[in-house]
């Protein structure tokens, strides 16, 4: 795999279509532990629980679900892994995301870092994306 995780040797990754790069890294913010995720200048900031508690949901739903990949501001598909990174009824009750106006993505940039990690396998069309517990 690309990179360790660390903020001087980040995971190179790629968004599930394949057609665009970002890195990720695992850091401490407010005594939280966070992933940062760079796509170009842009900062997005997910907890790092999410990798654990997503693994979970994805082994009980025991298929393949879809990405669902939305901006905060544009509502989430249901029965997809943003429209469960931003509910009420996940683990943390609410958006994995944890900038306000940059929560949403969840379903864009995480998949593919579990995919990395050995805990799910992410489709890689051009578009409508599914991932699953591996």
């Amino acid at each position: 795999m690309p990179g360790t995780g660390t903020q001087s040797d980040p995971w190179q990754l790629k968004t599930p279509p394949l057609t665009g790069d970002y890195t990720m890294h695992r850091d401490i913010r407010d005594d939280v532990e966070v992933l940062v995720c760079t796509v170009g200048k842009t900062v997005l900031l997910y907890d790092a629980r999410c990798l654990d508690h997503l693994h979970r949901m994805l082994k009980d739903h025991g298929d393949w679900m879809d990405l669902g990949s939305a901006d905060e501001q544009k509502p989430a598909k249901d029965g997809t892994v943003e429209a469960w990174g931003r509910s009420e009824s996940n683990p943390v009750g609410g958006w994995y995301g944890l900038k306000k106006g940059l929560r949403g993505r969840f379903g864009m940039y995480i998949p593919p870092l579990m995919e990395e990690l050995g805990l799910a396998e992410v489709e890689h069309n051009a578009r409508n994306n599914r991932m699953r517990a591996v």
